[in-house]
């Protein structure tokens, strides 16, 4: 396998030569073509010329002038590497992820039906597995290995803060299904790369995967189940997206999914504006962008 030895974190404004791999193409800028590229450090759109014909998943090597976008001079398609170098991973050590899920988890979730239906999922090791590698998204927000675990930690927290302020009368109920809400993702994304949609993720989706997920708890986990208790984080991951428009199958009508809801929102847009700031100089407009629906003055 080839030795990355430079990565988009490395790069410093002028001329660069680096190795990445194909994510997305994007539209035509000009006389090139953008394209979103991506190592295990990140991401950059880099402007290409259109007589070279590329595919998401292709890693090539590049030469050209950064200036936030990389404009390509040189490039050269490389058939041996290794994979985890250029899948764009969170930050964070996930283990620390997991463990700040864990203390809000010990702190929240107490009743033994709660107890139950969430170790059923966070006790098995091969979900474990899926989730610590999940993507939060393709595109639209946390779209790197780990970034599923980093926005459900995201997540639980504001749900808890929103709880506590305003006194919600089912608080337990509320931080488990931020725990839960986005566990169809799992089979919904591809995380392997090139991060894309599985066909069950085209067909069904992650809300109706995670039902689905829910209800095979339901029926495997050996105990009862409080019909109120299970009705209630099902409606909660069926409505977490608000409305119908934004993919809900139902709108959000009660105290626990509108805070859920409001808690998704926050964090997959403070997500985005975070990559947007990355790639966009201090006092000035950043790109239009489809997932906050504006350009950002930075």
């Amino acid at each position: 396998m080839a030795n990355k030895k430079v990565f988009l974190q490395d790069l410093k404004d002028g001329n660069v030569k680096i190795s990445l791999m194909i994510m997305k193409k994007l539209y035509k800028d000009g006389n090139k073509v953008l394209y979103t590229l991506s190592d295990k450090s990140g991401y950059i759109n880099a402007r290409i010329a259109p007589k070279l014909k590329l595919e998401p998943g292709q890693v090539v090597e590049i030469e050209g002038t950064k200036d936030f976008v990389i404009d390509v001079s040189y490039l050269n398609v490389i058939e041996n590497y290794e994979l985890e170098d250029y899948l764009a991973t969170v930050k964070r050590p996930i283990e620390d992820i997991m463990q700040d899920i864990d203390e809000i988890t010990k702190e929240c979730i107490t009743s033994p039906q709660a107890i139950k239906l969430n170790d059923y999922f966070f006790k098995d090791q091969s979900f474990l597995e899926k989730f610590k590698k999940g993507i939060g998204g393709v595109s639209m927000h946390h779209n790197y290995i780990g970034g599923l675990a980093e926005h459900t930690l995201n997540v639980m927290y504001l749900t808890k803060v929103l709880c506590d302020r305003y006194d919600c009368r089912r608080r337990e109920i509320a931080v488990l299904s931020a725990k839960l809400h986005d566990i169809g993702k799992i089979y919904e994304l591809e995380y392997n790369g090139p991060f894309k949609y599985t066909l069950e993720g085209e067909l069904e989706g992650h809300i109706v995967i995670g039902v689905q997920m829910i209800d095979r708890a339901v029926m495997n986990a050996g105990v009862p189940f409080n019909e109120d208790f299970i009705r209630r984080i099902k409606g909660c991951i069926v409505q977490h997206h608000g409305k119908l428009e934004y993919g809900s199958p139902k709108k959000a009508n009660m105290e626990e999914s509108i805070i859920l809801n409001y808690a998704d929102t926050v964090d997959a847009t403070m997500n985005k504006i975070e990559q947007i700031r990355e790639n966009t100089r201090d006092n000035t407009w950043s790109q239009y962008d489809k997932r906050i629906e504006t350009k950002l003055y930075l």
